[in-house]
């Protein structure tokens, strides 16, 4: 389980999100998606991971990320 924020501080609980990045995080889920990535569409859902995903599918998403991070 994953959720993906984007800010300089660590977080720990619900209170340390700061709430001026949801553009950012819109950006990059749609970067995402244009790249055949299916995240949860908000930032303050979780992702999840399971034995299902092959090594493949791990390195698709890895460089489909890399890809949209650069787009920010």
């Amino acid at each position: 389980m994953f959720c993906t924020y984007f800010q300089q501080e660590e977080v720990f609980n619900f209170s340390d999100v700061k709430p001026e990045t949801p553009e950012i995080f819109s950006n990059f889920f749609r970067s995402m998606l244009d790249q055949g990535i299916n995240l949860a569409p908000s930032q303050y859902e979780a992702g999840f991971m399971s034995v299902a995903h092959s090594q493949e599918d791990l390195d698709k998403t890895i460089e489909a990320a890399s890809k949209a991070f650069k787009t920010l």
